[in-house]
């Protein structure tokens, strides 16, 4: 079992609170993953372009959001200005996609402020060829965004009609991303090691299947607190003796991470 070891390194976060993709209840321990309620489904291979009303929006959201926030990793900044939020936005509240805070998306769940999407991208640190696992997809905006970075994603969403929903999305913008209907707690040991892990939605504990699951070297991006308050955002990095290193990239607000009843 990897040990973990934080180091406190406080980072401002000057964008406030933000809710998370993920889903909602609270975070046990350990025991026996629960059977998923559907199979793993892969979408199709390269973005389509579509027509985008919503360009000059995008635009200004990453100058005014992103850019102005010190986001400064160009994959980063690039996946923000290309991939469509509005399409992962219900229809109701598309003309406020590009507004600064999250959005309602059903089932007790929003899409995550685009600052806190473009935060927790850049502290992944990935590359294009890494593996990584998404637990909470949400409306499945951060997955896309991940698979513009060129990265190999894996997602996993507690909410049936929202994995459904995201990856009918997600297939329909042409973006290949594998996504499961499950518990993520227990993470996708099948597609490990992953290079890296985001969780978009708040434990109450740092699951440990997920530590578990990350290879040597991997990074782990997580929010963990109790439900209802503030929570603190962590970036975790698995170094060469196992044990886990982290940074507090400072407060947030998500959804409780949710599991499967027993």
């Amino acid at each position: 079992m990897k040990r973990i070891t934080v180091a406190l390194v406080l980072v401002l976060l000057s964008a406030g609170c933000s809710s998370s993709d993920g889903g909602a209840a609270t975070s046990s321990s350990s025991s026996a993953q629960s059977p998923a309620t559907a199979g793993p489904t892969t979408s199709a291979a390269a973005p389509t372009e579509v027509p985008d009303p919503f360009r000059a929006d995008r635009t200004k959201m990453v100058d005014f959001q992103i850019e102005a926030r010190l986001i400064e990793d160009p994959l980063t900044i690039s996946a923000m200005r290309t991939v469509p939020r509005h399409e992962f936005v219900p229809v109701e509240y598309q003309d406020q996609s590009y507004a600064d805070h999250p959005l309602p998306i059903g089932h007790g769940q929003t899409i995550s402020q685009p600052y806190i999407v473009a935060l927790m991208t850049e502290a992944l640190g990935v590359a294009p060829g890494d593996r990584v696992l998404e637990i909470g997809t949400g409306s499945g905006y951060q997955a896309a965004v991940l698979a513009e970075l060129g990265v190999e994603v894996y997602t996993i969403e507690i909410v049936g009609e929202l994995a459904a929903a995201a990856d009918e999305v997600l297939q329909r913008l042409g973006y290949e991303v594998a996504t499961l209907h499950a518990d993520g707690y227990f993470g996708w040991e099948e597609h490990a090691p992953f290079d890296a892990v985001i969780v978009t939605a708040a434990p109450d504990h740092v699951p440990q299947p997920l530590i578990d699951q990350l290879a040597p070297g991997g990074r782990l991006v997580v929010p963990v607190g109790p439900i209802g308050a503030v929570q603190t955002l962590w970036r975790f990095e698995l170094d060469s003796g196992g044990e886990l290193v982290g940074e507090n990239l400072g407060g947030v607000f998500f959804v409780p991470f949710t599991r499967l009843e027993e």
